[in-house]
């Protein structure tokens, strides 16, 4: 497994964004986790105008909170392999539902160590935000993503079933030195 590092999207990654979003596609899978809507936005250049407005608290729009996304880029040869979208304070429906952090890995490079990484990093940036503990959500079906969220400190405080059928586990992290 390749060392990651997190990029903020810039123009520069468009194709690579497209690309990305294409392999999730040609799989049946259409939501995006972690990448602040970029699956419904009309153009990439809309994408990164909402994520300018989410990253500053005076264009945060209603019912959303101010928030920045990272793209999880291969150190070497700077593929995306996943991207992250940290929420910096949670309103009520991310309190009830989505919680800090979501993040997603490139169909093709999952099962590889790549989410524990992109899920340390965000921690560690989330300590620059000086939040104290973080919650995160995952589907309760989604083995993978809650041994992820266990590996890096989760500890799970509730499940319930959301309103689209599925069972949703919450997971709270303390932050410390040690993630």
């Amino acid at each position: 497994m390749a060392t990651i590092q997190l990029v903020k999207p810039t123009k520069e990654h468009e194709a690579a964004m497209l690309d990305y979003l294409q392999e999730h596609r040609s799989l049946g899978e259409h939501e995006l986790h972690g990448a602040s809507l970029l699956e419904k936005m009309e153009s990439y250049d809309a994408w990164l105008q909402h994520l300018s407005d989410l990253s500053d608290e005076s264009t945060v729009g209603e019912n959303w909170v101010q928030a920045t996304t990272f793209l999880a880029v291969e150190e070497n040869d700077q593929r995306v392999v996943g991207i992250l979208d940290v929420r910096h304070y949670l309103n009520e429906v991310l309190l009830n539902y989505g919680g800090h952090i979501g993040y997603g890995v490139r169909p093709s490079e999952r099962r590889k160590g790549y989410a524990s990484q992109i899920l340390c990093l965000a921690l560690d940036y989330c300590k620059t935000l000086n939040l104290e503990k973080v919650m995160v959500a995952c589907e309760k079906s989604n083995l993978a993503s809650a041994k992820t969220i266990q590996k890096n400190g989760g500890f799970l405080t509730r499940e319930f079933i959301h309103s689209d059928g599925k069972a949703v586990q919450i997971y709270w992290i303390t932050l410390t030195n040690k993630n």
